[in-house]
């Protein structure tokens, strides 16, 4: 009950924050029940239809990751010392928080469990024009599977935001630099290994239980995990150069604008980098798969590849956002102490456009090339 009151009395922003990690919900909801409704109509492809629930975890990792963003920037959930005083401490909050993000995704899940049955015509008798046959509209739906599919999402989401948000004990001074990012080579390492992995692959036989779309003998399996290799490479790698960034500003004389802005890059690095790698390895996937269909991809999952599509390169670039909106959060005691002390205001906002023009110099020519080289083996 508190965590509701707490999320109704929230800044609209806010709700409106919570209502997407619905929407998310709503969506991954709808595709995995697509993916039951497929495995009623087809009995005798239990290989497709798991190749279908498979499809289906991308966009549920993405929405987490989103969910976890939203409870990170939720302001109604912070320590504060006045409700510590009456028992709600910082483990309390990180509770409530996990409550309050397990109740968006169960309203999102809900939300696609209405619109499924609706569609189907399981509430008014009569299916949706052409969606008769796409959610085996004429096979009864077993309703303790659909009720179990529906559940990881906001159960994922809620223990995640929950793990996120646990007090942490630290042994540092309250005045040290953020430790430095130390994920950079491990995360050149994974890159290195999946397309490596990728290339190896696209020489093997055909017969793998993971078909790719269009015309590939290859190792399908193999490639798929390259690719997975080179995006958790990405993503690790992510805070490693966002912080080479604000090392390489500081250098060679730098002036108030370049000094301010390396150093919030590399306090930053880590909130900002590592969503910033997942949306570069997203991106890098999408034009890999463009470049090799000639700008047509195919439609292997059949209408609902484009809802899982829109709700990864959705979630991930939301995510994006939302730790921006957090980093700024963060440091918004000490660019209240720069404009005490006279720091110009177009001097913090050249600081920002730097910080933004050099992360988009660094990150786009890599998400570039990791999508040319990832293309090559499917492009044979």
């Amino acid at each position: 009950m508190l965590a509701l009151r707490l999320a109704l009395g929230s800044h609209p922003l806010v709700l409106l924050r919570r209502l997407m990690v619905a929407a998310a919900s709503a969506g991954v909801g709808f595709l995995l029940l697509c993916t039951l409704t497929y495995a009623l109509s087809h009995p005798d492809e239990s290989g497709t239809s798991g190749l279908r629930l498979l499809w289906c975890l991308i966009p549920l990792a993405a929405t987490v990751q989103f969910a976890v963003a939203v409870a990170r920037t939720d302001p109604s959930t912070r320590p504060r010392s006045g409700l510590s005083a009456v028992g709600l401490g910082p483990a309390r909050l990180a509770a409530l928080s996990a409550v309050s993000t397990a109740v968006s995704g169960t309203l999102g899940s809900m939300v696609a469990l209405l619109v499924f049955l609706y569609l189907r015509g399981d509430l008014t008798g009569l299916p949706f024009d052409g969606a008769a046959e796409l959610l085996a509209a004429g096979e009864p739906l077993p309703l303790a599977a659909a009720l179990t599919l529906l559940t990881p999402v906001p159960l994922l989401a809620s223990v995640a935001a929950a793990l996120a948000l646990r007090p942490r004990r630290t042994t540092a001074p309250p005045d040290a630099p953020a430790p430095a990012p130390t994920g950079l080579p491990w995360g050149v390492a994974l890159m290195a290994a999946g397309l490596a992995a990728e290339t190896y692959a696209s020489r093997g036989g055909p017969g793998s239980p993971l078909p790719l779309p269009g015309e590939f003998d290859g190792n399908p399996a193999g490639v798929l995990t390259g690719w997975t290799l080179t995006a958790l490479g990405l993503a690790l790698a992510g805070p490693g150069i966002t912080s080479l960034c604000g090392r390489l500003l500081q250098s060679l004389r730098p002036g108030p604008t370049r000094l301010l802005a390396g150093r919030i890059l590399m306090e930053e690095s880590t909130r900002i980098g590592r969503p910033l790698g997942v949306v570069c390895a997203v991106a890098s996937g999408a034009i890999a798969a463009t470049s090799v269909y000639d700008g047509t991809p195919p439609d292997p999952l059949g209408p609902l590849t484009t809802l899982g599509a829109a709700l990864v390169m959705t979630c991930t670039t939301a995510t994006l956002l939302v730790s921006a909106l957090e980093s700024r959060q963060s440091r918004a005691p000490t660019t209240a102490a720069l404009r005490h002390l006279g720091t110009p205001a177009v001097t913090l906002r050249s600081a920002a456009a730097l910080r933004a023009a050099t992360l988009l110099a660094a990150f786009a020519p890599l998400t570039w090339a990791v999508a040319a080289v990832a293309a090559i083996p499917l492009s044979r």
